[in-house]
This record gives structure tokens, C-alpha cells and sequence, in this order.
């Protein structure tokens, strides 16, 4: 029991193919890789899915995790009304997260309204894992201004609950990579972008999670990357695991760098 594997995955819009209409085949490969994650997922027959997403409710001073029994998501806000996703949360595990975060000292807020929709960064995965899975129910977390190892420690606390739980759970590292890749891209050219895909990529390859808690706040910023915090909880959520490391697919045709990643949980550390 507790968190099985996890998974760091973006959420172009266009890659649900009623919105790209087409556009998706430039990313084929994102494509092929989400849909091999959600294979994996489904193998797992998990009980719980964690999703982190940097476009659910974010606070400056602390976490958000969803509460209430249920949320919806569609994407009209890109142009599709005829097609949705429903959603139910695992509301038992919410709770204790949010009173385990507490009494670690981890600010750490629940809201039923904000939470009953999906944001496009929760829904882009879920268009995937619904796919191969039923059944299961969702925990959605978000991101917050708080320092890197705060964000490690709400990812600790996600590992505890699940324990603590006896729940099968598969974590959900929803994250765009740079938005500076391309002049034509939707903010432009920087180098730091193409640097910071090529830094987060070797860190993937490698497994060195560590990694992801030096970087600079300024290069970040010069590089308007996205997930990065969503992949520092996944790594507090992987802390004490043995697991093994796959960079699946990398790709960037539009100007923002798509990232797939794997990782399966093969056991737990001596001493955790």
C-alpha cells in the first residue's frame, strides 16, 4: 500500500484532440508516452490518484487541497462545450491531509467551492487516465510561494497519508516545463528556457531528484517554467522509496517543453 509509482506529465491543451483539432499530431510522441503512463496507472489498479497542478487555487503563504465530494471540469474555456469530466474525491484522504500537514507546520487550506472544478492541468491527465481507469478516486493538490523544502515536506505528508491510509496511490506530477523555447512561442525566446529543459531532462535521466531543490529563483523565472514545484512535491512523496527513473518522451514544437516521466516504486528504504 501507499504511493506505488509517479508520474511527471504536462497539460497542453491541445493534445485532447477535440481541442487541438488536429494540432496534437505535432506531439506525437507526448502523445504515445501519456498513453503508455496511463497504462501503467491502470495496471496498478490504484485506489487514490494524487494530482499536483500548478493551475489549481494557488496561495502565495500556503497548500490547497480540494475537499467536497465531487468536481467537474470541461474545456470551454478552449473552445469544446460538448464533452466534460466528472470526478470523486477521496475526501477521508483530503482530510487527513490537511491535519497532517498542520501538525507538520505546513500551511495548508481546503476549499469544497474552488475545488469542485477541474483546471486544465488536472483534466489534461485525467483525459488520458480515464481512458484505461474507473474507479478510482481523486486527491488534487496545489502549488504555493512557499520555499522548495516546504514543498517537500506537503509531498512527505501525501506519502504519510497514503501509508497511514493502507490506499494504493499513484501520484500525478502535472507540469509544463519552460514556456521560452521559441521566438514564436507564447512568451518568446530566452535562453535560460532551452537550459532549464535540457537541466530538468538530465535530471529525469539520471533520477537525481535532488537536484530540483538548487535552482535559482532567477533563472527560473528568466526561463517561465511551470512545474517545478509540482515535481519537488513528487519528489517528497518518492523520499524513502526505492524506484526506478524513465524519461519516457521530451518534446518542445511549440515553444513550451513537454516532459513524460516515470517513476515505478519498487520498494521502501531501510530506516524510512
Amino acid at each position: 500500500m501507499g504511493i506505488l509509482a509517479a508520474y511527471a506529465v504536462p497539460h497542453p491543451p491541445l493534445i485532447v484532440p477535440s481541442v487541438g483539432r488536429g494540432e496534437e499530431r505535432a506531439i506525437q510522441a507526448t502523445i504515445d508516452a501519456y498513453q503508455e503512463v496511463a497504462r501503467r496507472i491502470a495496471c496498478h489498479k490504484p485506489d487514490t490518484v494524487i494530482v499536483s497542478s500548478p493551475h489549481a487555487p494557488f496561495y502565495r503563504d500556503c497548500f490547497f487541497a480540494a475537499t467536497g465530494a465531487r468536481a467537474h471540469g470541461d474545456m470551454r474555456r478552449f473552445g469544446v462545450f460538448d464533452e466534460g469530466i466528472d470526478a470523486l474525491h477521496d475526501e477521508e484522504f483530503s482530510a487527513l491531509l490537511l491535519r497532517c500537514a498542520r501538525e507538520r507546520g505546513i500551511p495548508a487550506v481546503g476549499d469544497a467551492a474552488y475545488g469542485a472544478e477541474l483546471d486544465h492541468a488536472t483534466y489534461v491527465p485525467l483525459h488520458f487516465i480515464d481512458a484505461e481507469l474507473s474507479g478510482y478516486r481523486l486527491v488534487r493538490v496545489g502549488l504555493s510561494l512557499l520555499s522548495p523544502q516546504e514543498h517537500f515536506e506537503f509531498g512527505k505528508a501525501i506519502s504519510y497519508c497514503a501509508d497511514e491510509l493502507g490506499r494504493r496511490c499513484v501520484y500525478v506530477a502535472s507540469g509544463d516545463l519552460s514556456h521560452r523555447l521559441k521566438v514564436d512561442g507564447p512568451y518568446g525566446f530566452a535562453p535560460e528556457g532551452p537550459q532549464f529543459d535540457a537541466q530538468i531532462c538530465d535530471i529525469f535521466l539520471t533520477g537525481d531528484l535532488d537536484r530540483l531543490f538548487s535552482f535559482d529563483e532567477g533563472f527560473c523565472d528568466a526561463a517561465a517554467e511551470c512545474g517545478l514545484r509540482s515535481f519537488q512535491i513528487m519528489a517528497g512523496a518518492l523520499d524513502g522509496l526505492d524506484w526506478t527513473h524513465e524519461l519516457l518522451s521530451y518534446e518542445g514544437p511549440f515553444g513550451v517543453g513537454y516532459g513524460v516521466v516515470a517513476f515505478e516504486v519498487q520498494g521502501v528504504r531501510d530506516g524510512r
